[in-house]
């Protein structure tokens, strides 16, 4: 594949051209059906060993090893093992995992299946927020048809509908959801202490013993993928290792579904061959900057430090963005132009991750509260350079004692914003107005097809107990 200017369409097998919309269609596919059968004829131990060999990396945005998170699993000790699908996705400006789901379920479930097949589980889950209808009943179908064609036998498939809540999408506080509490991180990962798990207690709240259970009750050891990493596994075990590291880099082989909004002209999903440069993934997905503008800015959802304009042709890899400061992240990218405020922009994330942090740690909850407050008074010209400087001292003990990566991403943002645009920032100080007044909308997607974006507006009036106010509030 071409890596060029002009991005040359992939070889789609994540998010087909065609939308899969039976069973029989799938089956259809080149790979239908066939990586359960490939995965029982390799057996566990070998299914573990292609999938890493292949060198598939977890897409929900840290980029963790698929090979090596099941074979740590299928070592951990444990009475039962469970496997979740993350199908929660809350991050801004993403919409990949709700794209595969509404085009191609039965690859997802296939690849549910291998995994619960491959750590021996006793039930699989897939947790969604309650609002994604179409992709729940897009899931619960896929399921049914699979299930009546003998295809989803041996492990139940369970569906949970949890809160709107970013933390949802936090795999600890996601496994706190399945059993029917509020989506608090807990302490340590679900390798470690898993679904249903009674010992050791380190949720936020205790965990009665599994009905029917007798004797020693361990951790229960639970994987936890991201729907587009599940969706890999079938094309990988049918076509090998080999082919799958014919597509993108050594370091960051296959494709990527990509999320493409903000200042484009046509927000939008796509496929893209990892090591595709950023910039042309945003002329060929997103139809480029607005006329007349330039991207002066793209960030990886929430999650890490902006990327400014000299570094737009940074190849789409996570050793790529490590190599100039930031992360690939979920590869949902906000693209922020030249009318773009970016005090406005930095208070904009700071405010999302400050409603949304639970406040389980003190230092994420109140830090990024103070940092968000500061924020509000220097983009209205009231902030002095002692405001920018309290800001700093914040964002150094934001994360003291965080369980999760909530804290670490405010730190990230809001600190590359100041280092990239102090200029912005000196402009706004002692009572001088923003030259840029454009407010800066969170692309929390709704929705997202044919070229249109459809924002979350109740977003901007959620308070940071989790309820919301009203326009007359702000």
């Amino acid at each position: 594949m071409a890596h060029g200017d002009v991005m040359e369409p992939p070889q789609q097998f994540l998010l087909p051209a065609r939308p899969a919309r039976s069973l029989d269609e799938y089956l259809a596919t080149d790979w239908g059906g066939l990586g359960l059968a490939r995965a029982a004829e390799l057996g566990p131990e070998h299914t573990v060993d292609e999938i890493a060999r292949a060198g598939l990396r977890g897409r929900g945005g840290a980029g963790f090893p698929t090979g090596r998170k099941w074979s740590g699993v299928r070592a951990q000790p444990g009475t039962d093992r469970y496997v979740v699908a993350n199908a929660g996705e809350g991050e801004p400006g993403t919409f990949k995992d709700r794209a595969i789901l509404r085009a191609n379920p039965y690859q997802f479930i296939e690849g549910l299946m291998i995994a619960a097949a491959t750590i021996d589980a006793a039930e699989a889950f897939v947790g969604f927020k309650a609002s994604f209808t179409e992709e729940i009943e897009c899931v619960t179908r896929a399921v049914q048809e699979m299930q009546d064609a003998g295809l989803c036998q041996g492990c139940q498939v369970t569906i949970v509908r949890g809160p709107e809540e970013y933390l949802l999408g936090e795999e600890k506080a996601l496994l706190e959801v399945i059993e029917g509490k509020d989506p608090l991180p807990r302490v340590l990962p679900p390798f470690e202490h898993g679904l249903f798990a009674t010992a050791p207690q380190l949720g936020w709240q205790a965990t009665e013993l599994e009905a029917g259970h007798a004797g020693l009750h361990e951790s229960n050891p639970t994987l936890v993928n991201n729907v587009e990493t599940l969706t890999n596994i079938a094309p990988i075990l049918v076509r090998g290792a080999d082919w799958f590291r014919s597509f993108g880099t050594a370091e960051s082989p296959g494709n990527v579904v990509c999320t493409i909004v903000g200042d484009v002209q046509r927000p939008d999903v796509a496929e893209v061959e990892l090591g595709t440069p950023l910039r042309t993934v945003i002329d060929a997905v997103g139809g480029g900057p607005l006329e007349g503008r330039t991207i002066k800015a793209v960030f990886s959802g929430v999650s890490n430090p902006v990327v400014v304009a000299s570094d737009l042709d940074v190849s789409l890899s996570y050793e790529a963005f490590a190599a100039i400061g930031s992360g690939m992240g979920a590869a949902g990218f906000i693209a922020v132009d030249d009318t773009a405020c970016m005090v406005d922009v930095a208070r904009a994330f700071s405010r999302f991750l400050y409603v949304e942090s639970c406040g389980q740690c003190p230092a994420c909850k109140r830090g990024s509260g103070e940092i968000t407050e500061l924020l509000e008074r220097i983009d209205g010209g009231r902030g002095t350079i002692r405001d920018v400087e309290a800001i700093g001292g914040w964002l150094r003990t934001v994360t003291d004692g965080n369980r999760c990566y909530l804290a670490v991403e405010e730190q990230a943002i809001v600190a590359s914003i100041l280092r990239a645009f102090p200029n912005e920032f000196e402009e706004h100080l002692d009572g001088a107005g923003c030259p840029r007044p454009r407010r800066f909308m969170l692309p929390k997607l709704v929705d997202l097809r044919d070229g249109r974006a459809v924002y979350d507006e109740r977003q901007p009036f959620k308070r940071s107990d989790w309820t919301y106010g009203s326009r007359a509030e702000q």
